[in-house]
């Protein structure tokens, strides 16, 4: 069971934005030099937040910019755009349902109910943590002091 690191590369690349506004203008391949990821990834991962509304990107110039306030941004936007399918595939069932065992042919209906207040709990937790509050560790990790 694992959250794909392309969550964590957006995460690294929407604080990056943050960082850099009015200073740099932000481009697939500075975010590849930041990340350590090859900058087709990046664009990839870009064009998935773009899509999805949290990030704009001048077509041409480059120049990615939030759309929203950072704490309007939830963990769980910037991982259903990347992975739209992610929490329901985050647990898997081992197909056997053809196989002639009760076990077998009932597993499913015997964990799906389980496997969706998992999932429930995990969408929930991730709506709760936004972009605000990464950049504010973020911050607390670079000045302990404030």
């Amino acid at each position: 069971m694992q959250i794909s690191m392309k969550c964590s590369i957006a995460v690294h690349c929407l604080i990056f934005i943050h960082e850099a506004k009015g200073t740099a203008k932000v481009t697939s391949n500075l975010l590849a030099k930041s990340t350590g990821c090859n900058p087709v990834i990046i664009r990839n991962i870009i064009s998935s937040l773009k899509k999805a509304g949290i990030i704009t990107v001048p077509r041409g110039t480059g120049g990615a910019e939030l759309c929203a306030d950072p704490s309007q941004i939830t963990l769980y936007q910037i991982y259903t755009a990347l992975e739209p399918d992610g929490l329901a595939s985050l647990i898997g069932i081992h197909p056997c349902q053809d196989r002639p065992c009760p076990v077998a042919q009932n597993i499913r209906k015997v964990l799906q109910t389980p496997y969706n207040k998992i999932e429930d709990s995990i969408k929930e937790t991730m709506e709760s943590i936004t972009l605000q509050s990464m950049i504010d560790e973020f911050d607390h990790i670079l000045n302990p002091l404030n």
